[in-house]
Order: structure tokens, then sequence, then C-alpha cells
């Protein structure tokens, strides 16, 4: 058996050696900073507009624009309607009286305006940013003019929406048409300002960790399995200088990882778990980060009725820890970060694990599998006890985990849970970084529907309600007193169905700017 499960992953894995020309991080157009009283030298000029109480107004910045056109550009928008409304976009040409021959005004939303300058939402100007990059595929250069350009977090925001919405997966399309995007120059007050031009350096360090997780979602499973994630993993991990672990099946057996070899035991490819670690001098913190990484999921023997092509993004949470604990590493920050990822795929054969088997853990408690559909915790109880044997302060945990969480909070916004006070921490950080992110409950009187008949624990209670919550419960069982720990559900905005802001349809790499923002933050800034 062992040789012929050999010989299927050598198969497999052929198609695999695409992973590394697919996701070294999709091309980034160059980012500038450049002055409003120089030659412009663009295609576009991007300006905002808000909807305030008098109705449609000009955003800060939009006034280099408007003086070019005698200050006609507020009428002339409101000739066509504009409105200021999110995501608006509108296009008005310069008749030569700029050396830019179109302006695009998109709308940053409702403002409370008083009696200044309308203040504006960060990630209001991120997305409206990312929705013109996204949408107009004719410009190789384009300049944006948003907000008097003295604030970096600002800065910040306009060159995130611009990388994360230049980004196209492609990949398979025989006539593919990638963006012709080259260069994004952002006017500010002083192009020279060294802490502006750290601004941009960080910020595309974000784009490309954020758009290398969303390549890893995007790429199918027959090409991302466990094997070729685990060797990705390794070679991204070793070419930014990172120590790694891969450890394959029979480690995972000497390891006692019941879980993750139980999962994985249905599919032809045998399950991994990756430990990467970036260890600076002199750390501030140690953080242990965990990711769930089913590179499909079937659901196993309880398989699935719904929504079983989108289970290519059930790695979602791995291929965030993954670009993030790199991401860190690029950053320099004064924290030693170690991943813990295990992947499997939850597939279905004669081998494949069995609702009511009982699988021994890496700390020797015992699980009862009540559903095979409930899978990643499984997996992650596994790498939760590894993950502590590091003795981390903090331990940050993601994964594509419930439906609950869609049910709860929609689509769009992550719930969160764990230690109240890191719990909290995370979710204003959250908001800082421009991701929608809910607190919620680990009420312990739900606690009481994991208690198993047969087994210390089990995957499922017989009770459906809470799912989200519940699940918060059984992983929190395997968090080592003493450690501040958050558990992000990312099952709904790891993957949009549709395209709107800087998110192309696919994968969106939900939550690394929330990770890399907790990162910065425990190394005091």
């Amino acid at each position: 058996m062992l040789a012929s499960r050999s010989h299927t992953v050598a198969a497999m894995t052929k198609p695999g050696t695409l992973l590394s020309g697919l996701t070294e991080g999709s091309p980034l157009p160059q980012l500038a900073l450049v002055s409003g009283t120089g030659s412009l030298g663009a295609d576009l000029l991007v300006v905002g507009t808000v909807a305030g109480s008098g109705g449609l107004a000009l955003a800060p910045g939009a006034g280099l624009a408007d003086t070019a056109l005698g200050g006609r550009l507020l009428a002339a928008l409101r000739a066509v309607d504009a409105g200021g409304r999110t995501d608006e976009l509108v296009k008005i040409p310069t008749l030569g009286l700029l050396d830019v021959p179109v302006v695009v005004a998109v709308g940053l939303g409702k403002v409370a305006d008083g009696d200044g300058l309308p203040a504006l939402d960060l990630e209001s100007v991120r997305r409206a940013v990312g929705s013109v990059v996204r949408t107009i595929s004719s410009a190789r250069r384009v300049t944006i003019a948003i907000g008097d350009g003295t604030d970096p977090a600002l800065v910040s925001a306009i060159a995130e929406g611009a990388l994360l919405g230049s980004y196209r997966f492609q990949h398979y399309k025989s006539g593919a048409t990638p963006s012709k995007l080259r260069r994004v120059q952002i006017v500010v007050a002083d192009p020279a300002d060294r802490a502006a031009r750290a601004t941009l350096r960080r910020a595309r360090t974000i784009a490309e960790a954020v758009n290398a997780t969303r390549d890893l979602v995007n790429i199918p499973a027959s090409v991302l399995n466990p094997v070729t994630f685990a060797d990705y993993a390794r070679r991204r991990a070793e070419a930014a200088g990172l120590s790694v672990e891969v450890l394959d099946e029979r480690k995972l057996a000497r390891g006692g990882f019941g879980g993750v070899l139980a999962v994985g035991a249905g599919s032809a490819t045998p399950p991994r778990m990756v430990r990467i670690t970036y260890s600076p001098p002199r750390p501030r913190a140690r953080v242990a980060l965990v990711g769930k990484g089913i590179t499909f999921d079937t659901g196993g023997l309880n398989l699935k009725v719904a929504m079983m092509a989108q289970m290519k993004s059930d790695m979602g949470g791995a291929a965030a820890v993954i670009s993030s604990v790199i991401a860190a590493a690029q950053l320099r920050l004064p924290v030693e970060v170690t991943a813990t990822v295990p992947m499997a795929e939850n597939a279905v054969s004669g081998s494949s694990y069995r609702p009511s088997d009982v699988l021994t853990l890496r700390d020797g408690r015992t699980v009862e599998v009540d559903d095979t559909d409930a899978e990643g915790r499984l997996i992650l109880a596994d790498a939760l006890l590894r993950a502590c044997e590091d003795v981390p302060d903090f331990l940050i945990e993601t994964s594509t985990l419930t439906g609950g969480q869609l049910v709860a909070l929609g689509p769009s916004t992550s719930g969160v849970m764990g230690s109240e006070d890191f719990r909290d921490r995370v979710a204003g950080l959250a908001a800082v970084a421009g991701e929608s992110v809910w607190a919620m409950p680990l009420p312990p009187a739900l606690r009481a529907g994991l208690d198993s008949p047969v087994a210390d624990i089990t995957n499922l209670p017989k009770e459906r309600w809470g799912s989200m919550l519940v699940a918060g419960l059984f992983l929190a069982e395997f968090v080592a007193e003493g450690v501040e720990w958050v558990h992000l559900d990312i099952a709904g905005p790891s993957f949009a169905n549709s395209a709107s802001g800087y998110n192309a349809r696919g994968g969106t790499g939900a939550i690394v700017r929330t990770i890399l923002a907790t990162l910065t933050d425990l190394a005091g800034g």
C-alpha cells in the first residue's frame, strides 16, 4: 500500500512544478511619490468625491484637478449625476487643460464634513483606489491625488488599494489579458520624505503577502495538495532565510499527530505539517501562528452536499500564516514568529476515517469523531498542541472553519474568539488594517456539548446551535494555560464570489493584514 501511494504522489506532484511560477506573487506596478506642482505624466488622474451633508463634494486632493479645469470639476460631476457614493466611478475628459487626458472621480461614500475638509475613512479610500485599478485596465500610468499628502496612514491606504486592486489570477486562461498598469504615482506634500517612502515599502510587502495568499487559494487542488503545498512553503521560507521543518507521514506518526493522520488517511496524497520560524535578535515577544491547511475538503464520509467547488479554498488560513511569517521577516519585525501549519486533503476512499472513530492526539487525549466534515479542528488540535510546546507569549490561529461564521456574520466579517483582552486588541488592529472582524464570546454553557461518552471530547456536538462558538471552544481545549490566544474564523471572507473594491472574484488573502498589524503592534509599533 505504501509503495502504491508513493507512486501516486509522484504522479500528482508533477503538475505541482507550476507552483514555482504561480505563487511567487503576481507582478505589481511600481509605486512612486510625486508632487502635484510638476508634470504628472499619467494616463489617469484619480481624485475622490464624497457624499456630504450638502450633497456631492470634492475630497481633499481633488483641488489639483479642479484648478486645472478652471474650478468646474464639481459642476461637471454633478452634470452626470455623480453622488460620491461608495465605489462610484466617473470619468471626466480634461480637454487638454491638464497633462493627463482623463480625471477619474471615485466615490468614497458618506462623510461628516462639518465646517472643514471631510475626514476620509482609510478603508473606503483603499477600496475606492482598488476599484479604479481593478476595473480600468487600459492605463499604464496612474496618478492618485486623494488627501493633502501629509498623512502616512492615508498614503499607505492608497498604496495598498492600488497594489491589491492590480491583482489578476489568469494562469489558466489561454487568452489572458493582464493589466497594463506599470506605475502608480501618489501625490504627496514632500516626495522625498523618508517616512512616506518607508510607508510605500511596507505597503508593497503587505500587498505581496496578500497576493501570494490569494494565489494559493485560487490554485486548484489538482495542483496544490499537501505535498506540493509543503514544498512551496519550504522553498519560500528558505528563500527568505527562515528555518523550516517539514513533517511527512512517518514523522507525523512518530510525533503522535493522530488528528492530522486521520484526516489525511483517505487521500492518495499523504498529509504534512510544516513549521517555519523567524528568529530576529532580541525579540520583544514570541508569537505562534497556526493555520488550517485542508487543500480540498469533500467532507469525508460525511460528504458535503453544497459548496464543494469552493473547497479548494479550505487552506486559506494556512496560506495566510505562511505569507505572514515571511512578510514579518521581510519587515524585520522584532518578534519571534513560528508558524505551525498542518496540511491534509479530506478525501473519500476505503482508508477514510469514519464517524465514531476515536483518534489519539499529540498529547494523548482522545477525540470521538461525530462528523468527518468537522475535520479542520482535528488537524488544528494537533497543531495547537505542538505550537504551545514552544511556550509562546501569544498565539494566533486562523482557519476557514465553520459555516456558522457565514450564518452569524456573513461573507465579509471574520469572527474572532479567544482570550478576551487579546481578542479585543486583535479586533481593534483589524479595523485599522481595513479588515472586518467581530469579537465573539466563548460561552461556557456550550462546552458541555463537546463531552463524549467514549472519549475525552467529541469533534461535534449533537446540538448544532452556535457552531462557530462551539468550534472555538473545541480549539480552546488545546491551547496551553497562560498563552494569550485568538481564533479567527475566516470561512466567508477568504473567498469572494463576486468582485468589489480591491478584491477580484476568488481568493481575497483575508486576515494577512490583521496578522501583520498584530505582529507590528506586539513589536512595539
